[in-house]
Formats: structure tokens, sequence, C-alpha cells
């Protein structure tokens, strides 16, 4: 078996539709579960072996193939020699490093799409999820489990016949409509660290780990972006595809879907500038910090400066320097000295310096 966990320079060289695992494995195991439902009736179980997937080619129910883990090669493999799929597709499947993407064959529709999440810090995490649509059957890769489809098996199983008996490139929708809502969960976390940045900025002094934040902030807008932006271009091409696979009535739901994707783009955008504008407030907050030293600075020299040169006067060793003879000629020195002090201070408050 190949080594799953090649790197993309590895493959440089190799034939094309060579099945290698590209990317990290997130799941070391392979599972499958299929969802097969009608209108009357659901079923859900655990597949143990490959074989059993050949009944679901010839019933007349609609059929959710899900593989959770791509560390398995020949699964992938015995998947797309029984369902016809393209051995340049399964390659792709494997290859967890793909753009999101839409593919149209002969017998079935490929999509690609990115599941992004973000930790406490707005840390972004991703996963890749190929969707294979035929045409009752919907095959779906991912590489890992989690309960991001949790909700859509609920409706499967809660329905009162409307979800049941659509087919299965409705299906499909809910599963894109699903990862893509997602994306607003980000788009909320997001808002929080920069309003709560700008805050900071704001009532605070601007410290390093300010600085860092707002860079590692527009770092993660960067990929988030570009995961999110070539969806977009995916629904759309989905929205134009002449297949039969998708129904009229499903496109009006894809629509949906690329509102929702032109939404989240919009939001990208809006927060790259907060983040700008919160970058331009940092560097005012230590311009602004800068002066105040600056000024308390030229306070001090104002003062020393004049201080000093009388000083520098009447150290010289001079001979013949009748001051140095005054019996007052100490005191007035003094007197002299905050005389100029004082002058200079009341000039600076003035001027509102301090």
């Amino acid at each position: 078996m190949p080594d799953p966990t090649r790197s993309v320079t590895q493959k440089a060289g190799m034939p094309p539709g060579t099945l290698i695992h590209i990317g990290d494995v997130l799941e070391k195991t392979t599972r499958i579960t299929v969802i097969d439902y009608n209108k009357d009736c659901v079923t859900e179980q655990p597949v143990q072996a490959i074989d059993e997937l050949l009944k679901y080619k010839t019933t007349d129910t609609v059929t959710w193939i899900h593989i959770d883990g791509l560390a398995d090669i020949e699964v992938v493999e015995q998947i797309g020699a029984i369902f016809g799929i393209h051995q340049l597709t399964l390659e792709d499947i494997l290859h967890t490093q793909q753009r999101p993407k839409f593919e149209e064959y002969d017998d079935y529709l490929y999509i690609v799409l990115k599941h992004l999440e973000a930790d406490d810090e707005l840390r972004l995490f991703y996963e890749q999820i190929s969707i294979l649509v035929l045409d009752s059957i919907v095959i779906t890769f991912k590489e890992k489990s989690d309960e991001l489809f949790q909700a859509i098996l609920d409706r499967i199983k809660n329905s009162k016949r409307r979800f049941r008996s659509l087919g299965a490139d409705y299906l499909a929708y809910a599963i894109v409509d699903t990862i893509v809502d997602h994306y607003f969960f980000l788009m909320d976390a997001l808002d929080v660290a920069t309003t709560s940045l700008e805050d900071t900025l704001l009532t605070s002094e601007p410290t390093q780990a300010s600085l860092q934040a707002i860079q590692g902030y527009k770092r993660e807008l960067i990929n988030i972006k570009r995961y999110v932006a070539p969806t977009r271009e995916m629904i759309t091409e989905i929205l134009h595809t002449e297949s039969g696979l998708i129904e009229d009535q499903t496109r009006i739901y894809f629509k949906d879907v690329s509102d929702h994707i032109l939404h989240v783009t919009e939001s990208i955008d809006s927060y790259r500038e907060v983040l700008s504008s919160l970058l331009d407030i940092y560097i005012s907050s230590m311009s602004n910090k800068m002066n105040e030293v600056m000024k308390v600075l030229t306070v001090f020299a104002s003062i020393f400066i004049p201080l000093t040169f009388l000083s520098a006067i009447y150290g010289m060793n001079f001979e013949y320097m009748p001051e140095l003879k005054w019996h007052w000629g100490y005191p007035a020195l003094w007197g002299a000295f905050i005389v100029i002090a004082a002058l200079l201070l009341t000039y600076f408050k003035k001027k509102k310096w301090f």
C-alpha cells in the first residue's frame, strides 16, 4: 500500500491517476456509513465490507455513502471501481490540498469544498470534503470524523417526507449548504476578535501582543479568503451546469448558497479593511506615545540647555572674571537658574505640553 502521508513534492514525476494520500492524516482508520432512505423509511448502518455497497446501485431509494478518514487508499480505490469513478477524480479525493472546485462527468458530478474551523485564538484549521453526486447516490469523503453532518442526518430521520421525497441532488445541496453555513461561525468569531482588539487599542497602551494579534488575524483572513473565494465560482458552475443530475427545483437552493457565499466574501473584505484600520490605530498610538516621550525630553532639554550654558561660563578658569569676586555671585546665579526654569515651565504649560 502506498505511503498515506506523502507530500506533493514526493508525488512529482508519478503518472496521472496515481492514488497517494497527500496531506496530514487526520483519521487513522477509515469508516463507511450508509444512510438509505425514501419517502417511507430511513436506514443507517455501518459498512464492514465494500461489497455491501453493490446492492445500492440498483435500488430505487436515495443512498448516502459517507466515508470518514482517507488513510485506507484501497477503500477509495474500490469505491471508485464499484461506481465507475474516474481515476483522476479518485486522485483528487486523496489530494487534500485541492482548491474548491466543481467537475462534471458523464455519470457523476464531483464537488470539492473546504470545511473551516478556528480555535479560541482564531487559528485556522481546515479539512477537505469531496462529494460525488450520482443519479440516486451521494458519496462524501471526509478527512476526519465529527458531528458536521449530524443536522442533515437528523433532518432525514425526522422529515415529514419532504426531505426524503427529494432526490440525491437535494442531499448534495444540503451537504454543501451545511459546509457554507459554518463559514458564518468563522465570521462571528472574527467579529468578536476584532471588536475586542479595537477596544483594547482605544482604551489602553499599544503592546507588541496587539501588533502580533493584528498580523495573525490578517494572515488567517487571507487563508479564509483563499478557500472561500473559489467556492463562489464553484457554486456558479453548478448553477450553470447542463447535467441532468441537478434538477431545476434544486438550482433554486444552490442560488441561495451562492448568496450566502457572496455575503461571506463581502464580510471578509470588510474585516480586511477593519484590520488595516486597526493597524493604523496601532501605528498612530505608537506615534503618539513617542511624541509624549519627545515632549518630556524637549522640556528637560529646553530647561537645562541655558542652565548648562551659564554653568559652563562660570566653570571656566579665567583669572579675571569679576563675578567670581562678588559676595552674592553664587546666590545670584542660582536666582538666574530659577527664573529661567520658571519662565520655560510657564511657556510649556501654556502650550499644554504637560
